[in-house]
This record gives structure tokens, sequence and C-alpha cells, in this order.
């Protein structure tokens, strides 16, 4: 009789003790689940504005490759890096685009920033896209 009794005391101990620890895993699964959550919504803020700053790089080095031998005038390569900022929705404004053209070399820049707004931190990020091309024939 006292045996019954013990196991039972040890069953009822045990099945407290599981309640308990299944109460603790659900709230370290909500925590979990608001870290990963916060994590995305961070990644979906700020990973686009480097993808921008990638594109706009590329059309940069390109532009100045080709344009050292089609000679093209300062504002043509300008409106061109212009259409492309715009296309991507980058906050620049045409006179932040730099041309620097002579017979010899291209060379453009871009300098702007991003503001950023998270939750809980607000930023800014700088980027400077640039490239520069020299002619061959000296």
């Amino acid at each position: 009789m006292r045996e019954s009794s013990y196991r039972r005391a040890l069953k009822s101990n045990l099945q407290e003790r599981r309640r308990r620890q299944r109460g603790g895993s659900r709230l370290k699964a909500i925590l979990w689940t608001v870290a990963l959550l916060l994590f995305i919504y961070a990644g979906i803020e700020l990973v686009p504005p480097y993808i921008n700053q990638y594109q706009l790089q590329d059309k940069i080095t390109e532009e100045a490759r080709f344009d050292t031998v089609n000679r093209k005038t300062d504002d043509q390569i300008r409106d061109i890096i212009f259409r492309e900022i715009q296309d991507l929705n980058i906050p620049a404004r045409r006179e932040d685009i730099k041309v620097e053209n002579t017979y010899h070399m291209v060379r453009i820049s871009v300098e702007y920033t991003v503001p950023v707004d998270l939750f809980f931190y607000h930023t800014e990020l700088h980027f400077v896209a640039a490239s520069e091309n020299k002619s061959l024939i000296s």
C-alpha cells in the first residue's frame, strides 16, 4: 500500500515538473521567434540599399569604361547615371553626380545617404559609387 502512494507521489511530482518545463520551452520558443522576426525585418530594411548601390556602381563602371571610347559629353553621362539612380529609387540628386571627362580619362562619382528607420533605431547609410577609366592612347 505504501509503495503505491509513493509511486503516485513520484508520478505527480514528475508530471508537475514536466508541466513547468513545457511553459519554459514555450517562452523560449516565443523569444526565439521574435528575435528571428526582428532579424528578418532588419534584413528587409538594410539589404536593398546595398543591392541598389552595387547596381549603381556597376552602371558607373560600365559608363566610365565605354565613355572613354564613345566620347559622350558630361551632361550625357550625367543623364544616363541619373536615369539609373531614378530607376533604382536612390535618394540622390542630379547635382550629386560628379563627372570629369577629358580626352584621356573619364571619372564618375556619386555620393549619397539613405535613411533607414527600424522600429527602435534610426540611422543613415552613406554610399559613394565611383569609377575611373583611362584611355590606352595618351
